[in-house]
Protein backbone atom coordinates (compact mmCIF):
# COMPACT_ATOMS: atom_id res chain seq x y z
CA UNK A 1 0.00 0.00 0.00
CA UNK A 2 1.36 3.37 -0.52
CA UNK A 3 0.12 6.63 2.14
CA UNK A 4 1.08 10.05 0.40
CA UNK A 5 1.89 12.71 3.38
CA UNK A 6 1.80 16.46 1.90
CA UNK A 7 5.46 18.06 3.12
CA UNK A 8 7.32 21.23 2.67
CA UNK A 9 10.76 19.90 4.45
CA UNK A 10 10.20 16.51 4.24
CA UNK A 11 10.06 15.82 7.53
CA UNK A 12 6.16 17.54 8.96
CA UNK A 13 3.25 17.78 7.67
CA UNK A 14 2.44 21.10 5.51
CA UNK A 15 -0.47 23.42 6.73
CA UNK A 16 -2.00 23.47 3.26
CA UNK A 17 -2.13 20.58 0.91
CA UNK A 18 -2.07 21.80 -2.34
CA UNK A 19 0.39 24.30 -1.22
CA UNK A 20 2.61 21.91 -0.60
CA UNK A 21 6.35 21.86 -1.81
CA UNK A 22 5.98 18.55 -2.03
CA UNK A 23 4.62 15.01 -1.17
CA UNK A 24 5.91 11.97 0.89
CA UNK A 25 5.12 8.92 -0.87
CA UNK A 26 5.66 5.69 2.07
CA UNK A 27 5.18 2.43 0.31
CA UNK A 28 4.22 -0.18 2.89
CA UNK A 29 4.71 -3.61 2.96
CA UNK A 30 3.45 -5.86 6.13
CA UNK A 31 2.89 -2.28 8.18
CA UNK A 32 6.47 -1.33 8.01
CA UNK A 33 8.38 1.29 5.10
CA UNK A 34 9.47 -0.63 2.34
CA UNK A 35 10.33 2.90 0.56
CA UNK A 36 9.91 6.24 0.62
CA UNK A 37 10.02 9.10 -1.91
CA UNK A 38 9.36 12.59 -2.24
CA UNK A 39 7.61 13.50 -5.58
CA UNK A 40 8.18 17.96 -6.11
CA UNK A 41 4.50 19.03 -6.39
CA UNK A 42 4.19 20.44 -9.67
CA UNK A 43 0.73 19.54 -10.24
CA UNK A 44 -1.71 20.31 -8.07
CA UNK A 45 -4.22 24.04 -8.82
CA UNK A 46 -1.89 26.00 -6.69
CA UNK A 47 1.89 24.82 -8.11
CA UNK A 48 0.14 25.24 -11.97
CA UNK A 49 -0.46 28.84 -10.98
CA UNK A 50 -4.43 28.40 -11.08
CA UNK A 51 -5.18 30.44 -7.73
CA UNK A 52 -8.16 32.22 -8.03
CA UNK A 53 -9.08 30.34 -11.24
CA UNK A 54 -12.54 29.93 -12.22
CA UNK A 55 -13.53 26.99 -9.19
CA UNK A 56 -15.84 25.21 -12.38
CA UNK A 57 -12.35 24.21 -14.12
CA UNK A 58 -10.97 20.90 -13.37
CA UNK A 59 -8.32 21.79 -11.08
CA UNK A 60 -7.95 18.33 -9.33
CA UNK A 61 -7.13 15.72 -12.02
CA UNK A 62 -3.83 16.20 -12.12
CA UNK A 63 -2.90 15.63 -8.64
CA UNK A 64 -5.79 12.62 -8.71
CA UNK A 65 -3.60 11.08 -11.22
CA UNK A 66 -0.31 11.66 -9.50
CA UNK A 67 -1.40 9.94 -6.50
CA UNK A 68 -3.17 6.89 -8.14
CA UNK A 69 -2.06 4.08 -6.39
CA UNK A 70 -2.50 5.84 -2.82
CA UNK A 71 -4.54 3.97 -0.27
CA UNK A 72 -4.75 7.57 2.22
CA UNK A 73 -3.47 11.01 2.00
CA UNK A 74 -2.74 13.14 4.86
CA UNK A 75 -1.89 16.84 5.56
CA UNK A 76 -3.01 19.81 8.06
CA UNK A 77 -4.98 21.46 5.76
CA UNK A 78 -6.75 21.06 2.67
CA UNK A 79 -9.86 22.66 1.02
CA UNK A 80 -13.18 20.99 1.10
CA UNK A 81 -13.80 20.11 -2.90
CA UNK A 82 -10.21 18.04 -3.11
CA UNK A 83 -11.16 16.27 0.05
CA UNK A 84 -13.90 15.09 -1.76
CA UNK A 85 -12.65 14.40 -5.15
CA UNK A 86 -9.67 12.57 -3.10
CA UNK A 87 -12.53 10.48 -1.57
CA UNK A 88 -14.91 9.77 -4.67
CA UNK A 89 -11.63 8.77 -6.37
CA UNK A 90 -11.13 5.92 -3.49
CA UNK A 91 -8.20 7.52 -1.34
CA UNK A 92 -8.77 8.43 2.10
CA UNK A 93 -8.15 11.71 2.62
CA UNK A 94 -6.92 12.89 6.42
CA UNK A 95 -7.01 16.57 7.92
CA UNK A 96 -5.02 16.28 10.96
CA UNK A 97 -3.38 18.18 13.94
CA UNK A 98 -0.21 15.83 14.16
CA UNK A 99 2.65 17.66 12.71
CA UNK A 100 5.68 14.52 12.37
CA UNK A 101 5.23 12.98 9.08
CA UNK A 102 6.16 9.80 10.32
CA UNK A 103 4.23 9.87 13.81
CA UNK A 104 1.05 10.89 11.62
CA UNK A 105 2.01 7.34 9.01
CA UNK A 106 2.51 4.95 12.45
CA UNK A 107 -0.23 6.69 13.85
CA UNK A 108 -2.32 5.67 10.37
CA UNK A 109 -1.06 2.16 10.64
CA UNK A 110 -2.67 1.56 13.96
CA UNK A 111 -5.69 2.95 13.13
CA UNK A 112 -5.20 5.66 15.05
CA UNK A 113 -4.96 8.76 13.20
CA UNK A 114 -7.94 11.21 13.69
CA UNK A 115 -9.35 13.00 11.26
CA UNK A 116 -10.35 16.34 11.49
CA UNK A 117 -12.48 17.21 7.96
CA UNK A 118 -14.05 20.77 9.70
CA UNK A 119 -10.41 22.24 9.58
CA UNK A 120 -10.51 21.83 6.12
CA UNK A 121 -10.74 25.48 3.81
CA UNK A 122 -13.25 26.76 2.02
CA UNK A 123 -12.02 28.32 -1.55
Amino acid sequence: MKIAIASDDQQTIASHFGRTRGFLIYDIEQNKISNKEYRINDFTGHARGMEGADHSMDRHSPILAALKGCQAVIARGMGQQIYIDLQKAGIEAFIVNEENAEQALQLYLQNALEDNPDQGCVH
